[in-house]
Order: C-alpha cells, then structure tokens, then sequence
C-alpha cells in the first residue's frame, strides 16, 4: 500500500470523529451589555464545553435582526439566555412565533424572557404574554434573596437527577400579576416563606419552571437567570443540561 493511502486510512480511522456532523445545533440570544452580561458570560463558557463534550454546535447573536424562517430552521434549539420580550424586529417575532406553535425546534427560556409589559417604549408582546401563561411583570425583589424551589414534577426530564428541593441563593425572583399555574404545566416552584432575608414581594402560588404544552415545540421556561454564581451550583447546571437535551430532541 502506498505512502500516501496509509496517511489517508489513518486520517480517516483516528480523526473523523473530530469531524462528525454535530447532534444538533442551538441558537443562543443574549444581551450584550447591562448587568445580566455577567451571567451570560459565565454562561458561554458553561455551555460552550457542554457543547464540546457532547458534540453539539452552539451558536451565539445579541440581537434579533437576522432572524427569519430560514435562519432559525438551521437549529434545532432556541435558547433565550437572557434576552427580554421586546425590541424584537418584526420578522423575528413572526419566525419565532412559527417557530414555537409549529414545534420546528424547542426552546429554553430564562429570567428576562417573562419582563413582560411595557419597557423602554415597547408594547408587551401578546403572543409571547400567552405562551408564558397570560402574565404580565409586577415586581421583583431586587436587593435580591435565596429561596427554596419545591420540585413539582419529578417526572419531567428537566428535572431528571434532581432533588425534590434545592435552594437558589441571590435571585431577584419576579413577581407577575397572577400565577400563570392555570394556563402552563408547573415544573417547580419557590417556596415564598423560606426568602432570605425576607420579602414583602410575594405572590402566593409562585411557579418559577415551568412549560406550555398547548404548543409544538418542546418548551420550558426558568426563571432564575441573573446570577453568575449559579453555575456554581450543580442542580441549576443539571437543570439546565436536561432540559438542553429535552428540548433539542424530538
């Protein structure tokens, strides 16, 4: 056998793997600036070796401008890092929207994701009001609390390995103008009693995962998302890992 064909077989036997087509591919939208940029940053380099170790291709944009029908139809998954409801450009909103009631890929979404209402000048998104369960931001606790999240369905993929509670330290913890419970599939919620220190800022019934099964896509929504800290926690990491391979999947 010549020189040459030898290279090639070994070139073929050892490195292909290196060249293997990705699982799946996944967008991620972030802000690129403000005060959440913290958590973002934390949370490519999270998710960037996640990627590398599971052979999937993330790709990342800080704004909605090039996103139409055919750009989001090369990714499998939507991840909404930290990128609010509004200033979308209008094709965006419209592919999104195709995107998520016709299950053309899945999607995570969290913190900023439900600031919905009027912000700088926007109107608050209807559709997207509905898919997170007809709420609308109220308030939230912004010198920050821990809290306990009570997991509700254990069944649920997200929540696969982790346990029934766990304590999230420093989040805002948003409250809406009514529990979206009745209009999406609770996944866990915070217990309000345990804040510390405590809040006056409570809304009762306070689910913080959860996912809309009136649409397509596989979806799930949490909540907590401004710290960086917590990819130091190894319950929110494993969250956020199940439900990459939940919602990227068919």
């Amino acid at each position: 056998m010549k020189k040459a064909t030898l290279i090639c077989v070994f070139l073929l036997a050892f490195c292909a793997p290196v060249f293997a087509a990705p699982r799946f591919r996944v967008l991620a939208l972030y802000e690129n600036g403000g005060h959440h940029l913290a958590y973002s940053k934390v949370a490519k380099v999270w998710l960037d070796k996640l990627a590398a170790d599971n052979n999937f291709r993330i790709d990342y944009i800080t704004q909605t401008d090039s996103i139409d029908d055919a750009y989001l139809g090369r990714y499998q998954l939507f991840i909404q890092l930290d990128y609010p409801p509004y200033a979308w450009k209008d094709k965006a909103v419209k592919a999104f929207e195709k995107y998520i009631t016709e299950g053309r890929g899945g999607w995570i979404g969290f913190h900023h994701a439900t600031l919905l209402g009027e912000f700088d000048g926007y109107p608050m998104w209807q559709w997207f009001s509905g898919f997170m369960g007809g709420i609308r931001f109220k308030n939230y606790i912004p010198g920050f609390a821990d809290g306990r999240v009570k997991v509700e369905d254990k069944q649920h993929p997200a929540m696969r390995g982790v346990p029934a509670s766990f304590t999230i330290k420093k989040e805002e913890w948003y409250s809406y103008d009514k529990s979206p419970r009745p209009d999406v599939h609770v996944i866990a919620s915070v217990d309000e009693s345990t804040y510390m220190p405590d809040s006056d800022v409570k809304m009762g019934d306070h689910p913080v995962i959860w996912s809309n099964p009136d649409v397509k896509a596989r979806n799930v929504y949490i909540f907590m998302g401004h710290s960086p800290d917590l990819f130091t926690d190894e319950n929110y990491k494993l969250i956020f890992k199940n439900a990459i391979f939940w919602a990227a999947s068919k």
